[in-house]
């Protein structure tokens, strides 16, 4: 037999063996093995298992306004802001108020009330991006940038396949999530200036570039998105509306020029006391009025008045009552170091050298201040002016340089003397002027200078002022009222005080005003207020009278009590 012959049949034979191992081989069938659980899911059942498990909800959050109707006391703040972005051309809008007064929530309703609007630009698509500028880092190297966007490099850490193939990899930033809707950046005068500058270029041009070192046109293996990307940026066409408790003059001029300014007004003793009410509802609880009062007297915003409820109401549980009593109120006011309102009330009785101004504090609340005045004979030779409770100086930033200038409030007082001299022929030569405005917290201004000519002219006339009137505006020289600001707030803070006559400069008079009977009043000059300060006395004829008589004497008129009422009576 040939050998080779022979070995081929050998290896048809081991080819045939193998192939009927591997065939019954395969034919088995092993037992199956139970699978055990990979660790992501693991992890994944662990966190369902902790969103299954919560808490009650805090009764901050159950007070949280739902509709319009729920935010107290902002209804023109409110009628604004619709004004701004639920017309077909919506703006960019700054908030300014303090803390805890429903800007977040107003403008989150409003822009649902935007949507529903035929003409707005803004859809059903449209989101509300809420971002806290004091929670935002700020990186030079703009490796992360959660308002802007940022680039992840290859040589990021974490930047994935792309990366390991060199391709840079931009992430969008709030800007580009809020396209087409709002972005609402709270307290935005924290902004980093840098972040700042770059926000403005984006609110011009409504879209957004990156750059890289790594980014090549050319690159054929960076994805045609990305190229997009680069080459045109991401699109970032929303409305502003930027919310802070800062004063405006603190924000970049930049800023405010491309913004609609809007004014939330801090709350007052009314609306903390709605709030309060609403809060111990929800709370399931009842309250009197006597405790809901206390409780709106130590807070100074919505958010207090919550806090101290919500503590009440945990005290009267333990007792196991369902009703918030004043005491609780006043633990807890005692307990967490509450502060209450100084709420200035026009004084009870008419007194000689005392009338009542109206400030505004810097948060746009209207007040009531008191100005006390005593006109006293001395031997200075001249008049000498003293005065308590306002500033003396001030120091201003002018061209890289601090200037020091005498207060506007000192220059007032000085003014009301000059006027008083013009207009009547008063000369206060040889006498101590004593301005006082009690509170213990200096304030300035021009706008008191009426309330002061009428303080000095009551301590000269020695016949106290009608102690139910108020008064705002600046003295000139010439005896003029010159308009001022804050004219509607300090309105208000004047009916709420128990005023029944307000004063302001003719300047500031509006039309709105006139709806309100005629408890307010412009006036001119300082002749027009001194009739309506001294009604009693027809001060018209009588300023006539002791002007002549103190050019005969060649003395100044001055507080001398039964002396000057006798003149007085005499004219």
């Amino acid at each position: 037999m040939d050998w080779t012959l022979i070995t081929f049949l050998i290896q048809i034979g081991l080819f045939a063996l193998i192939g009927l191992l591997v065939y019954f081989r395969s034919r088995r069938v092993e037992p199956k093995r139970e699978a055990k659980p990979k660790q992501n899911v693991q992890e994944l059942q662990r966190l369902l298992q902790l969103r299954a498990r919560k808490l009650s909800v805090p009764l901050c959050e159950m007070t949280r306004p739902v509709c319009f109707k729920e935010i107290i006391g902002q209804d023109e703040g409110i009628k604004a802001l619709k004004a701004a972005l639920c017309g077909p051309n919506p703006q960019h809008v700054l908030l300014f108020g303090p803390p805890g007064i429903g800007k977040t929530c107003a403008a989150r309703l409003v822009l649902e009330e935007a949507k529903k609007q035929p003409d707005s630009p803004f859809t059903a698509e449209s989101q509300f991006v809420e971002l806290d500028a004091t929670c935002m880092r700020f990186d030079e190297r703009a490796i992360a940038d959660p308002l802007l966007g940022s680039v992840h490099d290859p040589i990021y850490q974490g930047a994935g396949a792309f990366g390991a193939q060199g391709i840079p990899q931009p992430k969008p930033g709030a800007v580009t999530r809020a396209h087409c809707g709002v972005l609402f950046l709270d307290e935005i005068g924290e902004l980093h200036p840098m972040q700042m500058n770059k926000l403005l270029k984006v609110l011009e041009d409504r879209f957004v570039r990156f750059e890289s070192a790594y980014y090549s046109p050319d690159n054929a293996n960076i994805p045609q998105h990305i190229h997009d990307i680069f080459q045109h940026g991401l699109p970032a066409d929303f409305r502003l509306v930027g919310a802070t408790t800062r004063q405006p003059s603190d924000l970049p001029p930049a800023l405010r020029s491309r913004c609609i300014e809007l004014y939330f007004k801090p709350l007052g003793q009314k609306e903390l006391v709605q709030i309060a009410a609403g809060a111990v509802e929800r709370a399931g609880y009842s309250i009197d009025e006597e405790a809901l009062y206390r409780c709106a007297l130590h807070s100074h915003s919505g958010r207090d008045a919550v806090n101290i409820v919500q503590l009440a109401c945990g005290i009267a549980h333990g007792e196991g009552r369902n009703k918030v009593e004043r005491a609780e109120i006043d633990w807890v006011v005692k307990t967490c170091n509450y502060t209450p309102h100084i709420e200035m009330q026009m004084p009870l009785q008419p007194r000689i050298g005392v009338a009542s101004a109206l400030a505004v504090a810097n948060a746009g609340l209207g007040l009531v201040l008191e100005i006390e005045c005593m006109a006293e004979p001395s031997n200075a030779g001249c008049c000498k002016l003293e005065l308590n409770g306002i500033f003396e100086e001030e120091e201003l930033n002018y061209n890289e340089r601090k200037l020091r200038r005498k207060s506007t409030a000192r220059g007032s007082a000085e003014n009301v003397v000059a006027a008083l001299k013009n207009c009547f022929g008063w000369t206060c030569n040889n006498m101590t002027i004593r301005f006082n405005i009690p509170g213990g917290i200096p304030v300035d201004g021009p706008s008191a200078g009426l309330a002061m000519t009428i303080a000095l002219m009551s301590s000269i006339l020695n016949s106290p002022a009608d102690n139910k009137l108020a008064s705002t505006g600046e003295i000139a020289i010439s005896g003029e009222v010159r308009p001022v600001g804050g004219v509607s707030e300090k309105i208000k803070a004047a009916f709420a005080a128990g005023a029944t006559k307000v004063l302001i400069p003719s300047a500031n008079w509006d039309s709105v005003y006139s709806e309100q009977d005629e408890r307010i009043i412009p006036v001119t000059c300082i002749k027009d207020a001194a009739g309506l300060a001294f009604p009693g006395l027809h001060l018209h004829e009588q300023i006539c009278a002791l002007s002549l008589e103190a050019g005969k004497l060649n003395t100044p008129i001055v507080n001398k009590g039964a002396d000057t009422t006798v003149l007085a009576s005499h004219i």
